[in-house]
């Protein structure tokens, strides 16, 4: 069946891209995107949620075991 213009342009009034807002982590003074944990010290609200070090050691260490 054909739509017209109009419920078309309806249909596709949610399609439109929305740029991501930035705000200012509270430990780390980085931007980061918001009601997200950090990625550079991994605190959210105030609290450590995710270990960066811990994480990006583990990450090392699988690449060089991989690469022997």
């Amino acid at each position: 069946m054909r739509h017209t213009r109009a419920h078309t342009g309806n249909r596709r009034s949610h399609h439109a891209l929305v740029a991501k807002t930035f705000g200012v982590c509270s430990n780390c003074q980085k931007p980061k995107e918001t009601h997200i944990v950090c990625k550079n010290c991994g605190f959210y609200r105030g609290r450590k949620v995710v270990d960066v070090i811990k994480k990006v050691e583990k990450k090392q260490a699988k690449k060089k075991a991989k690469s022997k």
